[in-house]
């Protein structure tokens, strides 16, 4: 009778995973796949932690220009009318105290980065139980926020590069490549090396977690992303439209 070795338990929080997921995937969520406790909770913390410091970061170079007279202008500024331009320049002036320029852009990432984990993770784990897979909303809970982290990476980035130029990036991801399409920028704004990364390790985790195929898994993880890029996509363009009277 052989007696098997005692496995590690696992813990809630273990930020020395982090480089793990980053430099070896596959070895890192086959070990997330084998646990039974929920593990989302470091990854999410973290990258809470980086969100709200690129917001913060972006707040302080905001306000610093702000008071002296420097206003970061839209993409698509030369196509408003002088009306438009005007209402814009009495909006920037009446929105810099510390709730517009802190507190609310802070609160809105923190939401989006929560609320977009939960929906990504829902849909991910529908997307892969119809295709076979055999994993729990628990484990898709995990995989999705320890395949963000390369997102983390991408606001360190941003942080280090805000304080160096002094500014916000005007045209984030691809979207400098869309020229006046707003629909098009909307949708290759999110869509970069890092989003790309984390694309591949969603694909890992989930072969991991649920026992999908290569295949099955990048066709279920390339669908729901998709799916999610047109919609924020489009509800991007409407807003835009709608704010500065412009066509998609």
């Amino acid at each position: 009778m052989t007696e098997s070795n005692p496995s590690v338990p696992a813990r809630r929080l273990n930020f020395a995973r982090i480089l793990e997921v980053l430099r070896h995937p596959k070895l890192a969520f086959a070990e997330i796949a084998g646990e039974t406790v929920s593990s989302w909770l470091t990854p999410m913390l973290a990258l809470s932690i980086s969100s709200s410091l690129a917001v913060i970061v972006g707040g302080f170079v905001k306000a610093r220009a702000a008071a002296m007279g420097e206003i970061q202008l839209p993409p698509d500024w030369q196509y408003w009318t002088p009306d438009m331009q005007n209402n814009f320049m009495q909006a920037q002036q009446a929105t810099q105290g510390a709730t517009f320029v802190y507190i609310i852009p802070l609160l809105s990432a923190l939401a989006g980065l929560w609320l977009g984990w939960l929906i990504l993770s829902g849909l991910l784990h529908l997307g892969s139980t119809l295709l076979g897979g055999r994993g729990t909303m628990g484990s898709a809970l995990n995989v999705v926020g320890w395949a963000s982290l390369p997102f983390m990476l991408r606001d360190v980035l941003r942080v280090v590069f805000i304080l160096i130029a002094g500014h916000a990036i005007v045209s984030p991801g691809l979207s400098g490549f869309a020229g006046g399409a707003i629909f098009l920028g909307k949708m290759l704004s999110r869509v970069d090396i890092f989003f790309i990364w984390n694309a591949i390790l969603l694909v890992i985790g989930f072969g991991a977690a649920d026992g999908l195929p290569r295949n099955k898994a990048v066709i279920g993880v390339g669908i729901i992303l998709l799916v999610i890029l047109l919609v924020l996509a489009g509800s991007g363009a409407l807003v835009s439209s709608f704010s500065s009277g412009t066509a998609f």
